[in-house]
């Protein structure tokens, strides 16, 4: 057992991260082996635009939980690639609405079925005992009534 693995708790954040890298990286492999020209960053603002299409920069950004910056990052990408668009909201000026392009929307019917056997095999990954996503939303909760900083604080005036 390395020193990260056998740190316990402190290394968790490394470790969902270096779990989140292996599921990417494996993501990228899983699109290139079915010939889909696809960055698995890109999905949850692909996905959330094909779940509900017209939305502005800061609702994508509210729905995948990511900040303003990151978010518009992944929104210049995804524009260069073509794969999204952005019109003047009607009632506001001010406001761009995101869209899938034509080829966006091809490529969304495209990854279907690849999606569907992602599920099928990361479900067969997290159906363990301690059942990994039920687990996930369960910290998430915590985390939304108090914050790890706020822990931790209250922890070292102890």
């Amino acid at each position: 057992m390395n020193v990260i693995d056998s740190s316990g708790l402190l290394a968790i954040a490394t470790r969902l991260q270096r779990l989140s890298d292996q599921f990417r990286k494996e993501g990228t492999l899983i699109y290139k082996a079915h010939g889909i020209d696809f960055e698995p960053k890109w999905f949850p603002v692909i996905y959330t635009l094909y779940r509900k299409p017209g939305l502005s920069v800061v609702e994508v950004a509210a729905e995948i939980g990511y900040a303003h910056p990151s978010t518009i990052l992944l929104l210049k990408e995804l524009e260069k690639a073509k794969l999204i668009k952005s019109k003047k909201d009607k009632h506001d000026e001010r406001k761009r609405l995101l869209l899938l392009t034509e080829k966006g929307q091809h490529l969304v019917a495209e990854m279907q079925p690849v999606w569907n056997a992602m599920t099928a095999a990361i479900e067969e990954l997290t159906s363990t005992p301690n059942k990994l996503m039920k687990a996930i939303e369960e910290v998430e909760a915590k985390f939304e009534e108090k914050s790890f900083l706020a822990r931790t604080r209250a922890r070292l005036k102890e």
